[in-house]
């Protein structure tokens, strides 16, 4: 009699490389996003610095550049990199939003820190703490926001 075993995807090697390259593109692509999530992000910043001339604080400027852009790149994230269906929109951008929400904390939290006290200039600082975020942003996102 002929006996078949289940194999995973670690054991079958034809399922892993189908994977890797998958894998692989989804952290291209999301890399793309992310630089352009950071570029938005940027330019809406520093275009609020410019506008208001120290009229408004930089942390209300953070948080407002911060929303725009969250809305702005919610669509590429949802149907570019994580190519999701069947979540409802809305549900979806909330966890987008809960997750983005941690890093505004960050931002919150970091930007004083590195500006008052370190002396960076605010585009600099705020840079420092974005590097620190793709690696955490992506595997909160594909694990939870984009299940």
């Amino acid at each position: 009699m002929l006996e078949l075993k289940s194999r995973s995807a670690r054991e079958n090697p034809t399922v892993r490389r189908a994977l890797i390259p998958a894998f692989l593109g989804q952290r291209i692509t999301y890399l793309l996003a992310g630089a352009m999530t950071a570029g938005v992000y940027y330019a809406l910043l520093c275009l609020g610095l410019l506008v208001a001339k120290n009229a408004v604080p930089y942390l209300f400027l953070v948080v407002v550049s911060h929303f725009i852009t969250v809305v702005l790149v919610y669509p590429a994230y949802r149907l570019v990199v994580f190519k999701v269906s069947g979540v409802g929109w809305l549900s979806g951008y909330l966890r987008f939003y809960a997750v983005g929400l941690s890093f505004l904390g960050l931002s919150v939290i970091g930007l004083p820190i590195l500006v008052e006290f370190a002396g960076i200039p605010i585009m600099v600082a705020q840079g420092l703490i974005i590097l620190m975020s793709p690696p955490l942003s992506y595997a909160i996102h594909r694990a939870w926001t984009f299940r």
